[in-house]
């Protein structure tokens, strides 16, 4: 799990677009807390020390803390926009987060191991159908990634959810099947070399 952080927010006044931009100008994001039953909280975070948080990475995953007037929530990013031209945060949704909830999280996925794969050795490549697993999860014990070994795999193998350890407590949201998280497929000129050799062996008409 990631380590927790904690923030130190302002409540906003105003909301709507020019406020949002007024707050943008003074080097904050504009932010709400939703959820719980309670009426969502506009807030204003310093851009920086967000911008830091999202940069580090596991930004969806990590719980934190948010200080508002000495209130202080614990949330989970759900989301969050950026500017498409200037590349910078301009709002983030929290969800507040209560002791023994669990929740639906998008976790990514890490690969170990590519060179002890017999598959990638011989030039195979290792495509991958899931980046990310979405999981049910204990709120305060979000793992930080999966991780899927490759070791011993070869050309035309897959990895199935089931394959992958998992952290007491958490399991797929999808568990109707065992679906596909990668698989190591033919090198392309291999896969040429094979057409070509299948259409010399082919008989004339």
């Amino acid at each position: 799990m990631a380590q927790t952080y904690e923030l130190v927010a302002t409540v906003r006044d105003r909301v709507g677009k020019g406020a949002a931009r007024a707050l943008r100008r003074e080097q904050k994001i504009p932010a709400v807390i939703y959820g719980d039953g309670k009426t969502a909280l506009p807030i204003a975070l310093p851009q920086k020390e967000v911008s830091l948080k999202l940069l580090a990475g596991g930004f969806l995953t990590t719980v934190a803390t948010i200080d508002v007037g000495g209130d202080k929530i614990r949330v989970l990013p759900r989301d969050y926009q950026v500017d498409p031209v200037r590349d910078q945060l301009i709002h983030i949704d929290f969800l507040r987060i209560t002791a023994g909830d669990t929740i639906a999280v998008e976790v990514p996925v890490h690969f170990l191991n590519e060179a002890a794969s017999p598959g990638l050795k011989r030039g195979g490549v290792l495509n991958i159908v899931r980046h990310e697993v979405e999981l049910e999860c204990p709120a305060d014990a979000i793992p930080a990634n999966i991780e899927v070994d490759l070791t011993g795999l070869d050309i035309g193998d897959s990895v199935h959810i089931s394959a992958v350890k998992l952290p007491e407590g958490v399991t797929p949201t999808i568990s109707d099947r065992d679906f596909t998280i990668a698989t190591i497929a033919a090198p392309a000129v291999l896969t040429a070399e094979e057409a070509a050799e299948d259409a010399a062996s082919a008989p004339t008409a």
